[in-house]
């Protein structure tokens, strides 16, 4: 059975000119790159190598960027980082609520801690105001941290023009980019991001990497205390294998950039005509046209999305039914119900993200199956009355 992967928002398969890149760094080339001789000097080298190719990828200088364990410590890295250094002065964060759980966990942890943070709500298609942003700055306003998109809906949001609020208000915009970088141009300046969150694993690097931008003046407490390692801000021995394969990665991701999105756009928008012109009461989710060029989210009316997905799974479609650092949760998708989605239509939304190895016989052949998937699980469904 022809195994199809459609799930490329929650990982990718690692490249492999990046597998390539990583294998000497768990064999021959072992050294600390803390160690003064030559082995620990070489691995330095290439750490510093690959600083230098996540840096061009974003526009940004070399020692503007922090190797971290991946998005998720990136989130909370930028978020209480900022708010603990600046607390005595700024005590209040806004975001939005839509974020990943990484950023509104760590919000709700700074709660705790005695710190405001306003939610600000989004349209029905995902999108925050950016005079919403302009209404909730205040004196005390430290951080507002936005997605650049949505990692279950793909909603791309209007990045550049909140950016434009937060300077002119003189507060910190923290980019959760986890899910554009590789897709969408990232260079922070256009973005203008002083702070913003990249993982490895969703652009065809490793797991267990990432990195957080941090743009120069921008004041943070450390987010692990020990020795000298990231500039001191984050303390620990350096993971060589993953930050060279992030390096890799990121630099293919530019070179590989426009032609990939050509044809994840192309593919992307004929399975979204097909879903919506061969499944009745299939509803798209997210923006229409402001969207990740690789995200097709639906939402069928009457049914459950997981069940969608185990049946897909027995023909060996991988889909999902959203973010899956959520996936074990019976509760529905917090972005779904913050379009004001109802529980019962939540419930029934599969997400198909797209990726370098997809073809059109993929995409044919989910159409093929889908909608008798659809109808099969409809006909057993006691709210369907078709």
């Amino acid at each position: 059975m022809k195994k199809i992967y459609m799930d490329h928002a929650a990982t990718t398969p690692t490249h492999p000119e990046v597998v390539k890149a990583m294998l000497p760094y768990f064999s021959e080339r072992y050294g600390n790159p803390s160690s003064i001789y030559q082995a620990g000097a070489e691995v330095r080298a290439a750490l510093e190598e690959a600083r230098s190719k996540v840096a061009a990828a974003l526009g940004a200088d070399p020692g503007e960027i922090v190797f971290t364990s991946g998005g998720t410590e990136a989130d909370n890295f930028a978020i209480k980082g900022v708010a603990f250094r600046l607390r005595e002065e700024r005590d209040h964060i806004i975001t939005t609520a839509v974020e990943h759980h990484a950023v509104l966990e760590a919000c709700r942890y700074l709660e705790k801690c005695g710190f405001k943070v306003t939610v600000l709500p989004v349209d029905g298609y995902g999108m925050v105001d950016p005079d919403e942003v302009r209404k909730a700055i205040t004196s005390r306003t430290a951080l507002v941290a936005v997605m650049h998109a949505n990692n279950e809906i793909g909603t791309v949001m209007p990045i550049e023009e909140i950016s434009r609020v937060t300077r002119e208000a003189g507060v910190y915009l923290h980019v959760d980019a986890v899910q554009t970088a590789g897709a969408l141009d990232v260079k922070v300046d256009k973005l203008g991001a002083d702070l913003l969150a990249v993982s490895a694993h969703k652009l065809y690097g490793p797991k267990g990497v990432g990195c957080l931008y941090v743009r120069r003046g921008v004041k943070m407490h450390p987010l692990i205390h020990g020795g000298a390692q990231e500039g001191k801000r984050r303390a620990g021995t350096e993971n060589a294998p993953g930050i060279v394969g992030f390096g890799r990665a990121m630099e293919l991701a530019a070179a590989e950039r426009e032609e990939r999105t050509a044809q994840l756009l192309r593919l992307r928008d004929k399975l979204i005509a097909g879903v919506l012109e061969r499944i009745p009461e299939a509803v798209l989710n997210g923006h229409p046209t402001r969207r990740l060029p690789n995200n097709a989210h639906f939402r069928f009316r009457y049914i459950e999305g997981e069940s969608v997905c185990l049946n897909l799974d027995f023909l060996g479609v991988a889909a999902s039914t959203g973010s899956a650092c959520s996936s074990e949760s019976l509760e529905p998708s917090h972005v779904l119900l913050a379009l004001g989605i109802p529980h019962e239509e939540a419930h029934g939304s599969v997400r198909f993200t797209l990726g370098r190895e997809n073809t059109d016989e993929d995409v044919d052949f989910l159409l093929e199956e889908l909608p008798g998937i659809v109808a099969k699980l409809r006909s057993m469904s006691p709210l369907y009355r078709g």
